[in-house]
């Protein structure tokens, strides 16, 4: 069984320096028949503006993924790491007990497109950490590239969750298949383009839950870039 989550009836929120568009309940946004999906919490499609970012703030309790886009993202958290990540660059970061970081974009003339990604963790209280690679955008051209694992399988990040993340770029008329475990679910969160979810015709922002399949087929319908989770 498919269920789209079509991106235009997703949550938003205009910031001004900061547009966002929230896949499941987040911040102001409310919506009990969205409040996530499995083990996963929160996608947030964010879109900043040139010099501006999130302040330093909490989080505890989470395995939180940073998924970049397009621009440049510069960390920095209680942990004593600062960087700076561009695409192709992702970050793990896990909450547990308790920390803070800050968010920003520091170009002073180029957007910043992310998207932000909270997956519950197994268990509460865990040691706080960071850990970031890059991931050749090239590697996932026409094929899967395993981004963030259990057990960092494939040279992906390590997250608390059995949840496996996927990522992949299709071209037109591109395919790939994906095989789901029986009992496995999983999304599919459409990055930008425009791709086919078997015969679902998908757009950037769309998202698929998908539940009680083994198979899954992908085409591009254009250059495309989508995520996809396998979830419990």
């Amino acid at each position: 069984m498919k269920t789209l989550r079509p991106a235009d009836q997703r949550g938003h929120a205009d910031h001004g320096w900061l547009q966002t568009w929230h896949t499941f309940s987040f911040g102001q946004y409310r919506d009990p028949a969205h409040m996530g999906f499995s083990d996963l919490r929160v996608i947030n499609d964010d879109r900043v503006a040139a010099g501006q970012g999130f302040g330093t703030h909490p989080h505890r309790d989470m395995e939180i993924i940073t998924y970049v886009l397009d621009g440049a993202l510069e960390h920095r958290d209680s942990l004593g790491t600062g960087s700076v990540l561009r695409y192709g660059d992702v970050q793990r970061m896990t909450a547990g007990r308790g920390i803070t970081h800050s968010e920003f974009n520091p170009s002073p003339d180029h957007p910043l497109h992310l998207l932000q990604i909270w997956i519950l963790p197994a268990a509460v209280g865990l040691d706080p950490g960071y850990e970031e690679r890059h991931f050749d955008p090239a590697a996932r051209q026409g094929r899967w590239q395993a981004i963030a694992t259990p057990d960092g399988a494939d040279g992906s990040l390590r997250i608390h969750q059995d949840t496996r993340l996927h990522a992949v770029r299709l071209a037109a008329d591109e395919q790939v298949t994906y095989d789901l475990a029986k009992g496995r679910r999983a999304w599919l969160q459409v990055a930008r383009g425009r791709a086919r979810l078997d015969q679902l015709d998908l757009e950037a922002g769309d998202g698929v839950a998908v539940a009680d399949e083994l198979g899954l087929t992908l085409t591009g319908l254009a250059d495309a870039e989508l995520l996809l989770f396998d979830l419990r």
